[in-house]
């Protein structure tokens, strides 16, 4: 636990489920105040929320697209109306679909795009503005992928979505680390959470996945969420534009 992280406001993005829930718990039990954004379903943003609550923390949920403009802004609105303030943005939403690139339509690529490159530059944007505005040295932390770095076919949106991610998050963090503000990357590989879970539920794919990461396992939410209590901890207070890689399969 990371005393410093007590009463800090963290915005998390795409937090009702998978990775953002367990982050967001995760803040619960720093006795953070932990505002709980969610695409659309309400009722998995309250339950979120109240499982912060029950961790030690303060929480509330926020409805909101990443991929659109004012539903940001209003994040960080919503967000400092609760709370008076916000020190720490973790930009986690993110989607993803299967689809051979020759079939791949511009439909598809847009939506990935906008979800997880355009997202997370309007949550930097918006989270960057303020805390200038406001003079707070705070963080943020962009979910990226292993796959920001590793081709993955038919997954060409994605990856280039998380390829954007990587060089955003170092151009940022250059450009505003003068001001105090910290801006690193979370890159997992193969985690088990909801959206994996179909692939997972197959003993031999799972095997097969297991076979090629270096730990042996498939990796918990709980563990990525470890790593992004660090990255917002005054322990890491030297750590600027890098991706903690959770080595993984390919």
């Amino acid at each position: 636990m990371y005393r410093d992280l007590e009463g800090k406001v963290v915005v998390i993005t795409g937090a009702s489920s998978g990775l953002g829930r367990a982050m967001a718990i995760r803040f619960g039990q720093e006795k953070a105040k932990v505002v709980v954004n969610y695409f659309k379903n309400e009722a998995d943003g309250e339950k979120v929320a109240k499982e912060v609550q029950a961790a030690g923390g303060e929480a509330i949920n926020v409805q909101g697209d990443v991929s659109k403009e004012q539903d940001v802004k209003n994040l960080i609105t919503k967000t400092v109306e609760a709370f008076g303030t916000f020190d720490i943005m973790i930009n986690n939403a993110g989607i993803e679909n299967e689809v051979p690139s020759e079939k791949l339509s511009t439909e598809d690529w847009n939506k990935v795009i906008e979800t997880n490159l355009t997202g997370v530059f309007l949550g930097c944007r918006e989270s960057i503005a303020y805390m200038l505005d406001h003079h707070i040295k705070g963080t943020v932390i962009n979910m990226s992928s292993v796959h920001e770095v590793i081709p993955w076919p038919h997954f060409v949106h994605y990856a280039a979505s998380k390829g954007g991610v990587k060089m955003l998050t170092e151009t940022l963090a250059l450009e505003y680390a003068p001001k105090g503000i910290r801006i690193n990357s979370i890159g997992p590989g193969a985690i088990d959470t909801p959206i994996n879970a179909e692939k997972f539920s197959d003993p031999k794919a799972k095997a097969d996945v297991e076979s090629l990461i270096p730990m042996g396992y498939i990796g918990k939410p709980e563990e990525i969420a470890a790593v992004a209590a660090w990255l917002a901890s005054s322990e890491s207070s030297y750590v600027t534009g890098i991706i903690r890689y959770l080595l993984t399969e390919e």
